[in-house]
């Protein structure tokens, strides 16, 4: 899967340090390094225009038993050990964390330490080191600056004493401003898609395979906009470098921004890096291809709701010297930009084909 890293072993949390369960709904905002307790600060809510849809399906509805998956809102709860340090623990897989899992994490220990009134407006990260997945990931944020409208955090993520991790992430106090928008959406409506498990259901046997493993540890519902390009490089054919779907979590998230924040966070890294490969016929899992996240920019522009559609459009605009530049954009069903994502990452050929 693109994005994964390799993570080490964790390190055990620090001896007599109780923890304190930090959940989705109730964000713990550690005011100072004071040893007095601090009230959680309430999370601002999201804009009636944007409340929770009334046509989500229902959890049972969506998570079939052979997915084997959490619901988003477990991959968000950290436990809380300090006013700065948090503790998070990676999906099970095979060897490698996703790479949305720890920055989506890493946003969540940042923003439970920025008063609620400020929104995250943009993250910038590096993946520095492998990792292992169904292990514990240690989350020290560095309050950087308290400014009169912004608010600047750094997140370190480690496991088994090293860094693996870093995350920038600045936080704004919504005002009025001129508003513009050049990127437009061209995808029909999702409910006009069927399920990503239909439209996988007709590819080749690898690629199934490949498909149910992301279905398996991603806790997201997906309906493609138009044929994934894995299956046109598998029958051999040379694609464009881009993909197209839309996206939601199953099962509803709490009014939190922050939550939305993540979730979106968390998908920006899925299936990003792969636009890069179609016009060279070539997909992440070949033999002797060798793939990572190197660094990872978001840039949130307006409210949103993961829980409800949102389409992603990627492409892979740049590669070369074994690596590879993509970008992506986030809209809204209305058609509104409410995210751009920016990704280097590494496609190296370590043997010939």
């Amino acid at each position: 899967m693109t994005g994964d890293l390799p993570f080490a072993t964790d390190r055990p949390a620090a001896a007599g340090v109780p923890a304190t369960r930090v959940p989705a709904t109730s964000p713990a905002a550690p005011a100072s390094t004071s040893s007095a307790s601090t009230s959680p600060i309430p999370a601002a809510p999201i804009p009636a225009d944007t409340a929770t849809p009334t046509t989500q399906a229902a959890p049972a509805d969506v998570l079939t038993a052979d997915h084997e998956r959490l619901g988003m809102r477990s991959v968000l709860e950290l436990d809380q050990l300090g006013p700065f340090t948090f503790r998070g623990m990676s999906r099970p897989g095979p060897v490698r964390m996703f790479g949305g899992e720890v920055a989506a994490q890493a946003l969540v220990a940042a923003g439970r330490t920025v008063p609620a009134d400020r929104r995250v407006h943009s993250l910038h990260a590096y993946f520095l080191r492998p990792g292992a997945a169904a292990s514990q990931v240690m989350y020290h944020v560095d309050p950087i600056r308290d400014g009169g409208s912004f608010t600047t955090r750094r997140t370190d993520a480690m496991q088994n004493g090293e860094s693996i991790f870093h995350l920038s992430a600045s936080f704004h106090v919504p005002e009025d401003g001129y508003s513009h928008q050049v990127p437009l959406m061209d995808a029909p409506q999702p409910e006009e898609l069927p399920p990503a498990e239909v439209t996988m259901a007709d590819a080749d046997p690898e690629t199934r395979e490949w498909f149910l493993g992301i279905r398996r540890r991603v806790p997201l519902d997906l309906r493609f906009a138009q044929m994934p390009p894995r299956i046109a490089t598998m029958r051999g054919e040379v694609a464009p470098p881009e993909q197209k779907f839309w996206f939601r979590t199953p099962e509803p998230l709490p009014d939190d921004p922050l939550m939305h924040s993540c979730a979106a966070t968390y998908t920006s890294d899925l299936f990003l890096l792969g636009t890069a490969l179609p016009p060279h016929r070539d997909y992440f899992g070949r033999p002797g291809l060798q793939f990572a996240s190197l660094d990872h920019a978001v840039w949130f522009h307006a409210p949103f709701r993961a829980d409800d559609w949102l389409f992603y459009d990627q492409q892979g605009i740049w590669a070369g010297a074994g690596r590879a530049l993509c970008r992506g954009r986030l809209f809204d069903r209305t058609g509104r930009l409410v995210a751009t994502v920016m990704q280097e990452g590494l496609i190296r050929l370590r043997t010939r084909r």
